[in-house]
């Protein structure tokens, strides 16, 4: 038995649980807000694009292993009453053991999307009562995915998505958080008068270059508007283009250190607000390869533009993962622009072959005056933001300090041996292999 988490725990578990207590549809439920909240366990939590991410075991040996009942007297103390606050027993590590879940050993036996996995992940289609799904731009993690793709294929016909920026708890208690919930819950759980009935199907607070946030309405997610354009890269100079390049051309990187990188300079303002996907045509000299895309943004001067995220100060434009050997797509699900990749299946690599991969980027929101930068880092580890990087080696007490990932790193040895994931990546371009970004581009 856990002990009564705080304000801010209560919202983490309510965040992640929220879709699932809406697929369940009780009767006394006339609405519900998803903020900030996961919706797919494999997916949003487990294993991005098919590679296992390590947040799990920190998030679940921190909350777990540091209060759960049984800890007694060596854990901490309520600081009013002087009571334990992980119960009045003190259980020896064998009995602690033997009271909880192995959940990271479970998820780490289950590598494909299998019954496990989908026990644990809700029925959107279920979803019924009004819902206002609540994401953050920044919370690339955990905390993007699910409000999106929960908010599209939720079964309510009254649904509503607010994406935001900053933290993952700042907005959530401040003016704009409060006013927001208030005027939702009041309208369908008091039948109060709060202005709702003229809110925006899609409200989006939109990132800009130098800082400043904007906002966008629209009708639906991802937004009619939208121009889907592909830049497509050149691997001879390392460019994106919005025409197909003429000559095949072909780069490599170490399949575990390495990266190469495809940059367009924006003619005129440029902004962007929706998914995002990149089709690829790759080769590798071992059997399987990791594929790890970073958006990435810069100014005329060669300074990154980063963002303040869910859990970590330096964010990235936007980041998307790929197991090559999962390459496999759903036919049914999948949009140019949103590829699904079904996760039921290993198909290695042979050496020396090329394979067309689709990469699922997740959704952003940006604005980039003319002049800027747009980059496309196709790498084989997570991104690392140089500046964070530098300021952590500055200071080394920061023992947690982000880097650009945040606490989502994917650097289990277990999961990428390097008989497996350490060769020669190379990435072709040009006719027969037309390797493209896709961005969700709103007009001026």
């Amino acid at each position: 038995m856990e002990q009564r988490p705080g304000r801010a725990e209560r919202h983490l578990h309510f965040s992640i649980n929220a879709w699932q207590v809406a697929a369940l549809n009780p009767p006394h439920l006339a609405a519900v807000c998803v903020w900030e909240g996961a919706a797919d366990w494999y997916r949003d939590v487990i294993y991005h694009g098919g590679i296992h991410t390590t947040f799990e075991t920190v998030w679940y040996g921190s909350i777990v292993g540091g209060t759960q009942y049984g800890l007694g007297t060596p854990a901490a103390r309520n600081p009013i009453t002087g009571q334990p606050v992980c119960g009045d027993e003190t259980l020896s590590p064998e009995e602690l053991a033997a009271n909880r879940v192995d959940l990271v050993g479970d998820d780490r036996a289950h590598p494909l999307l299998d019954d496990y996995h989908r026990g644990r992940t809700p029925d959107w289609s279920r979803i019924k009562v009004p819902l206002l799904s609540a994401g953050n731009w920044g919370g690339l993690g955990l905390h993007l995915r699910g409000n999106t793709r929960g908010f599209e294929l939720a079964g309510s016909a009254e649904k509503w998505l607010a994406m935001h920026d900053e933290t993952h708890f700042s907005l959530f208690y401040a003016e704009y958080g409060v006013d927001l919930q208030k005027r939702f819950l009041g309208h369908f759980l008091k039948g109060e008068n709060t202005g709702w009935d003229k809110q925006p199907r899609v409200h989006l607070r939109t990132r800009h270059a130098d800082g400043r946030v904007g906002e966008r309405t629209s009708t639906d997610w991802p937004l009619p508007e939208t121009q889907w354009t592909k830049l497509y890269l050149d691997a001879a100079d390392g460019s994106m283009g919005t025409v197909p390049t003429a000559v095949r051309a072909s780069a490599s990187y170490a399949g575990k250190q390495g990266r190469i990188g495809f940059d367009y300079v924006c003619p005129e303002n440029l902004e962007l607000a929706g998914p995002v996907a990149a089709k690829l045509y790759i080769e590798s000299s071992t059997p399987d390869t990791d594929l790890f895309l970073v958006l990435r943004a810069f100014a005329p001067d060669g300074a990154e533009v980063t963002f303040l995220g869910a859990n970590d100060p330096h964010v990235p434009i936007s980041q998307g993962w790929l197991r090559a050997s999962h390459r496999a797509i759903d036919p049914e699900q999948s949009r140019p622009f949103l590829p699904v990749h079904p996760h039921d299946r290993v198909e290695p690599l042979a050496p020396g072959r090329v394979y067309e991969v689709d990469v699922e980027i997740l959704p952003t929101s940006l604005n980039l005056p003319a002049g800027y930068r747009l980059t496309l880092d196709v790498q084989a580890h997570d991104y690392v933001c140089p500046s964070a990087l530098a300021q952590a080696r500055a200071h080394p007490s920061l023992r947690a300090a982000f880097t650009g990932s945040g606490p989502f790193l994917h650097n289990d040895p277990a999961d990428r041996p390097d008989e497996i994931y350490a060769g020669t990546v190379t990435l072709h371009s040009g006719p027969g292999y037309s390797s493209h970004l896709i961005l969700p581009v709103i007009p001026e």
